[in-house]
């Protein structure tokens, strides 16, 4: 993982709005991760810690709002932003969102410069919200034979 460069998680089942999302992103220099479902997403959340999470809601196996209830009941990644990208544009989907703990709600199809805005306005002091690793707390202590 670079610690002097965001990672953002994007999770989406369709391939190519993964795609489109991750170009988008690059070009601005911000590192992109995928994953395709839900347990993918949550590997990856735990593997990566990324900075951002871009969250489909319908998603095979487990939806999105799944997905967001169970990071934010994590100590460790609840401060990570979740942005939920969704077609479904209703005020009852976007306050479903808030209630599952999104942060933001984008609606598909997104527009590219409001998806980069938002974005980065949650990388804003990203370093600060990341967690610390376990084997960053202990201590490194090598003993010598001598």
């Amino acid at each position: 993982m670079a610690v002097d460069q965001p990672t953002v998680l994007v999770v989406d089942d369709s391939p190519t709005v993964r795609k489109i999302v991750q170009m988008t992103l690059q070009r601005e220099n911000i590192r992109v991760i995928t994953a395709s479902d839900g347990l993918s997403a949550l590997t990856s959340v735990a593997d990566e810690m990324p900075a951002v999470i871009l969250l489909d809601i319908q998603l095979p196996r487990m939806d999105g709002y799944h997905i967001c209830q169970i990071i934010r009941k994590s100590l460790q990644f609840r401060q990570i932003p979740i942005i939920m990208l969704s077609g479904k544009d209703g005020l009852f989907d976007k306050m479903r969102g808030r209630l599952a703990g999104s942060t933001e709600y984008l609606t598909k199809p997104f527009d590219s410069a409001e998806l980069v805005q938002t974005v980065k306005k949650h990388l804003v002091n990203w370093q600060d919200r990341m967690p610390v690793r376990q084997e960053q707390m202990r201590p490194r202590t090598r003993y010598r034979r001598g």
